[in-house]
């Protein structure tokens, strides 16, 4: 395998912030939400229970993260 020239491959990168884990746990919330309007709204309740678990998991995390420091 061929590396450019000034790469070291043994060397980590950079670290990734909490930015992007931020912004997944807001997406999984929002998606959430929509899985239990959906779900009541088409009567497939395991959508909605399954929406419901995932916003208070991602609310959970968003609280842990931002508000506990």
């Amino acid at each position: 395998m061929r590396y450019r020239i000034g790469d070291t491959p043994s060397e980590p990168g950079l670290p990734v912030g909490q930015g992007p884990f931020i912004g997944a746990a807001v997406f999984s919330f929002v998606l959430g939400i929509g899985f239990v309007v959906a779900g009541i709204r088409s009567r497939h309740y395991w959508l909605s229970i399954w929406g419901s678990g995932l916003s208070i998991v991602s609310a959970a995390y968003l609280v842990v993260t931002l508000v506990m420091p």
